[in-house]
């Protein structure tokens, strides 16, 4: 029986590693032509089987592995999967504990068999139970920590699904499924009340997507990456109108558009004054907005540019903002000696911004 590593499933392995499956999948078949007891280039071709969902062809792999050694604990492992994938949930749950019996302290042994128990819901915190006993052992696999999630999500325990998330990003900061769930999270936390919270939370759920789409712009999930991305980055800009409605009040208060206090006919208003609300405006923009912006990844930036010159609608809300802070800075520097001219302007930012997000807000929760 073969033990050594032969050249040719050394190969195969890199290629293994590159997701050239076809290629390695031929070499070992090449070795095992030339001597089939080779339980390593079995193996080996049984994980390329399971790599591309051929499932009929891992057990077909595993069953020439046990019939050389019927205690080779890489089989089963195999198995286990390949038999809950194909619905035959009694062998892989027979396989898993022939993981246990062959390896008890391998963190493998136990995510293989909390993937068995998942096939039957009164046994999930059983699964759960073995899942965390694999990550216990094995705590920097990713591979565990995945399957403490997925443990977790059937069992509706949301804290330890973000706990293995958390954990898999501190292993591998750019894995891709660590990475798009953390921006699925990220998403439901800036969707949460109150609103201010909401809004503060968006870019960090921008940028999550943004990174997830860097660490897999090919993946099947990319195009909903994107999408969620573009929703992030519109409510951000959409935020920015309520900025410069702001800014148009602050305005007409500078200003006096509106008559108060005990000499309501006073103008112009204070040139203090007014310079004072000037100030006021480019606070509101400077933190705000601009300071947002600035402390936005390249991604998420390229992202908002791209949204506003795709996107009519995006153009629109940009446009509101910038109508609405120029007819703020009109009012508050021109010396108004009456009120009718800045009243006017005053009412035309303010009436069609609040329609359009009025109309906005009707059209989205239809």
């Amino acid at each position: 029986m073969t033990t050594a590593l032969h050249p040719l499933v050394e190969q195969a392995m890199a290629l293994m590693d590159l997701k050239r499956i076809d290629e390695a999948r031929a070499l070992l078949a090449r070795r095992l032509a030339e001597d089939p007891t080779d339980i390593v280039a079995w193996l080996r071709l049984a994980r390329c089987h399971e790599e591309v969902r051929d499932y009929q062809e891992v057990l077909n792999a595993t069953n020439e592995v046990l019939a050389l050694n019927p205690e080779e604990y890489g089989a089963y492992l195999r198995r286990t999967y390949a038999f809950r994938r194909l619905g035959r949930p009694d062998e892989s749950l027979a396989a898993a504990h022939e993981m246990l019996r062959l390896e008890p302290e391998s963190w493998q042994s136990h995510v293989g068999l909390s993937e068995a128990l998942g096939a039957w819901q009164p046994r999930w915190p059983e699964a759960l139970e073995a899942a965390a006993t694999g990550v216990r052992l094995g705590p920097d696999q990713i591979a565990a920590h995945y399957a403490l999630w997925k443990a977790a999500l059937m069992n509706g325990r949301v804290d330890l699904q973000r706990q293995a998330v958390a954990e898999s990003l501190r292993i591998d900061p750019h894995d891709a499924w660590a990475l798009d769930q953390r921006a699925k999270y990220a998403e439901v936390d800036a969707a949460r009340p109150p609103l201010t919270g909401a809004g503060a939370k968006l870019p960090a759920a921008a940028e999550a997507f943004a990174d997830a789409l860097a660490a897999a712009p090919q993946a099947p999930q990319a195009d909903r990456q994107r999408k969620h991305l573009d929703v992030a980055v519109f409510r951000m800009l959409r935020g920015t109108r309520w900025l410069a409605l702001l800014c148009v009040v602050i305005a007409a208060l500078a200003a006096r558009v509106f008559p108060t206090g005990s000499d309501p006919t006073a103008l112009p208003g204070p040139l203090a004054t007014r310079l004072y609300g000037l100030a006021l405006m480019g606070a509101v923009w400077g933190f705000g907005a601009w300071r947002r912006y600035r402390g936005l990844r390249a991604g998420v930036r390229m992202s908002l540019w791209s949204l506003v010159r795709r996107v009519g609608w995006a153009r629109l809300v940009v446009g509101q903002s910038v109508w609405c802070t120029l007819i703020a800075v009109v009012v508050v520097l021109v010396p108004w000696s009456e009120r009718t001219a800045p009243q006017v302007l005053f009412w035309v930012a303010l009436v069609p911004t609040l329609l359009t997000m009025w109309f906005e807000r009707a059209a989205m929760r239809s």
